[in-house]
């Protein structure tokens, strides 16, 4: 068993201090959280709460609007994990704590991973507020998280990324947006590493790539999340629009403000779509 990156037996032991805080549970959807987007957390019903300094492998959050929390219990009486913040490569850490968080996910026997993420846009027609679910990524992050020893306790060597964001479940979403009249765009979403927000130059060369909005994050998670065989579905709040779109100025402080505009759709589509699960199961 190749545990050279300690991931595997991190993913384990934060496994082990989920069971002593929240004994016989097992989440059928996990969440992560992005940049202003906790306040979903608030939705969750019996929450047990974990801060992740006690969470083996794990991170601590360093950047404002993660809150670095494991939260367990229930949304519609579906048992959940939602994850308050996460890693981000431009913290100048490895890939280990990311792929811990997410095999951790696996080990608790969820099926699927659902990742928010706050991002800029490269249309003027979708502006802060908006919401834009994944249907394909570009990796510019001029990295891998897989890069390394395989860990061939969750997942093969070579890793097909045909079906990263899962079309069965980006349907689901698309339904109940609709009967929610909340207008989800879809499109490509291509990470940087940061922390510097991009140059007008990239933003014009991203758009020439295909990309429809840029972040920081998502994509790693993505990656280790469908080595382990995870479905995954991504929904980013856009916050902003990219930088020479407008003559805004651009900042953390900005990011933040501009997802409170998302918030509340984001919530709003999420909490519809974990009712929808359940139907489906009943």
């Amino acid at each position: 068993m190749s545990t050279t990156n300690g991931s595997y037996s991190s993913a384990m032991a934060a496994c082990d201090v989920v069971k002593l805080h929240k004994p016989n549970f097992t989440p059928k959807l996990a969440f992560i959280l992005g940049s202003g987007l906790g306040p979903f957390a608030d939705e969750i019903e019996d929450a047990t709460v974990i801060p992740y300094y006690k969470l083996p492998g794990f991170h601590s959050c360093s950047v404002s609007g993660h809150a670095g929390n494991m939260l367990l219990g229930y949304l519609k009486d579906v048992p959940v994990v939602c994850f308050q913040g996460r890693a981000h490569i431009y913290e100048g850490i490895s890939a280990d704590p990311i792929k811990t968080l997410i095999r951790t996910i696996k080990l608790l026997g969820a099926e699927m991973v659902i990742i928010t993420n706050a991002a800029g846009s490269l249309h003027e027609d979708m502006p802060a507020g908006s919401l834009m679910m994944l249907n394909d990524h570009i990796n510019y992050q001029f990295t891998n998280p897989l890069i390394g020893p395989n860990d061939e306790e969750f997942g093969p060597r070579f890793v097909s990324m045909d079906d990263a964001y899962n079309a069965e479940i980006r349907a689901q979403f698309q339904k109940v947006a609709k009967e929610q009249d909340i207008k989800l765009n879809e499109g490509v979403y291509l990470a940087i590493s940061g922390p510097c927000f991009e140059t007008h130059a990239e933003i014009r060369a991203f758009k020439i790539l295909g990309a429809d909005a840029v972040g920081m994050s998502t994509v790693p998670e993505t990656i280790i999340a469908r080595h382990c065989d995870l479905k995954v579905a991504a929904i980013s709040a856009i916050t902003n629009l990219g930088a020479g779109i407008t003559n805004e100025k651009l900042s953390h402080e900005h990011t933040l403000k501009g997802a409170k505009l998302a918030v509340g759709s984001m919530i709003k589509l999420l909490l519809g779509f974990v009712e929808n699960y359940k139907q489906a199961r009943t």
